[in-house]
């Protein structure tokens, strides 16, 4: 398979070029919460704005996004049907969960990976000194068919002007936008479905569902680290698998794979050739390498430097492994 420069450039999304939606989501207006950035990179992703800048439209199995938020920035409580996986890419970040976010936390540092298990609502705030960004993975390639909202996010979002319709759009009535007709408002979760919803405690979570950078890169130091798999250092079956390369992981740096494969550079910059051509990757650059093209895999200089990989499965997306049943109630996790 021979590809130009130009080819490729297309698969590229430099972290430059980036395009941020600011009204993604219903909490747009809500104080704390409006000055949110969403980039969408691979894939539609979850958005509900109907100007959201889409990168590369064509899903591999899973969609690729970011979010940007400045210091004190939170992002409110939601849930997916689908895995929702993040790294840190710069910035210092608290995640909560729980109907209330008061079950359990963790903060993250630049490098680590929180799989956040479907069935629970999670959110996460940029508690650093900095902008700071972080890096999403969602499963499916309609990314589970939108985000899930506790039903105190809808309230505060219709108080400040903002109304989501049964049809995924959001609506801004400071904008004089209202919902058309035939459109009904999101329902907002009763009680009884809340009730549902598991306690899941920082003690049982962070084991389960986080993986510390520096861990990660120790394990890559002769072979790639396998962070999400069934065998992974975290356990699950998402329809992708991720995984993160540095200096030394790959024994042989030339190789092909029928999967599609999604790089994301981490830390300092990476060549990747192929026949035709030559791209380097610069920290927070993605490249989606079409299935099939031998590519060669090195650092482009010496210093840190760690991407992290991802592939499809022949799994599908679906709930996350950590569950043995479909509806939890809201007890003790386990």
């Amino acid at each position: 398979m021979i590809m130009t420069d130009q080819d490729m450039e297309s698969r590229i999304v430099r972290y430059g070029d980036l395009v941020p939606c600011r009204t993604a989501f219903i909490d747009a207006h809500t104080p704390g919460s409006d000055q949110k950035e969403n980039f969408t990179i691979i894939g539609g992703g979850v958005s509900e704005a109907a100007d959201q800048h889409v990168h590369i439209k064509e899903t591999p199995g899973f969609n690729i996004g970011a979010a940007g938020q400045p210091p004190k920035c939170r992002n409110s409580l939601h849930t997916h049907r689908t895995a929702e996986v993040f790294f840190v890419l710069s910035g210092r970040w608290r995640f909560f969960w729980g109907n209330t976010g008061k079950d359990g936390e963790v903060v993250l540092n630049e490098g680590d990976v929180i799989n956040i298990p479907t069935g629970i609502f999670r959110g996460f705030e940029n508690i650093g000194t900095d902008y700071g960004m972080i890096m999403a993975i969602l499963g499916g390639d309609d990314a589970g068919g939108g985000v899930i909202w506790a039903p105190q996010v809808i309230e505060d979002a219709q108080n400040h002007g903002l109304i989501l319709g049964m049809n995924g759009v959001l609506y801004d009535s400071k904008k004089g936008e209202s919902l058309p007709e035939g459109i009904d408002p999101m329902p907002k979760l009763d009680d009884d479905q809340m009730a549902l919803f598991p306690i899941v405690s920082t003690k049982e979570f962070v084991p389960r569902f986080v993986a510390r950078y520096w861990d990660i890169m120790a394990l890559a130091d002769r072979q790639p680290a396998v962070v999400i798999d069934a065998d992974g250092m975290l356990k699950d079956r998402p329809g992708f698998s991720l995984d993160l390369i540095r200096e030394g992981s790959l024994a042989e740096p030339t190789y092909t794979t029928d999967r599609h494969e999604i790089l994301m550079v981490m830390r300092g910059h990476w060549s990747v050739q192929w026949q035709g051509g030559q791209a380097i990757l610069a920290p927070g650059d993605v490249f989606a390498v079409p299935p099939g093209l031998e590519r060669t895999l090195t650092p482009s200089m010496s210093g840190e430097a760690s991407l992290f990989r991802v592939r499809n499965t022949d799994d599908e997306a679906g709930p996350t492994m950590a569950f043995e049943t479909p509806a939890p109630s809201r007890r003790s996790f386990n």
